[in-house]
């Protein structure tokens, strides 16, 4: 994974690590999508998707995957709301729209996911 910095991100580990066993071969990729943030001292599974813009509480145990826009907290990490890419919570009223109150951008709940709709 490339940040915006130009550093390279690998996240891998194996489900059950010993440390006198060696299982190279039983990695599995933590994949974090652009624009995630991740709090202080949250502990990430191996083997789960970050999805793009997501919100990690600090101290936080994520053992699923995370869906795009999902504001996730708490041992083990549920899922409590969603955010905008500025990091605001959306409020959704009722016809399932949102507005990030500081940038304007607008967003769409549907099924069980979040979508940007006025994306340039």
């Amino acid at each position: 994974m490339m940040c915006s910095w130009g550093l390279r991100w690998y996240f891998t580990n194996v489900i059950n690590p010993r440390s006198a066993i060696a299982r190279k071969d039983q990695y599995r990729p933590t994949i974090v999508r652009k624009g995630a943030s991740i709090g202080a001292n949250a502990t990430i599974i191996c083997g789960h998707e970050i999805g793009a813009f997501a919100f990690i509480g600090a101290g936080a145990v994520v053992t699923k995957a995370v869906k795009a826009y999902a504001l996730v907290m708490g041992n083990p990490a549920r899922q409590t709301g969603w955010v905008s890419e500025y990091g605001h919570k959306l409020q959704f009223d009722k016809e399932n729209t949102a507005v990030c109150p500081e940038s304007g951008q607008r967003y769409k709940l549907s099924g069980n996911g979040v979508t940007r709709t006025d994306k340039q």
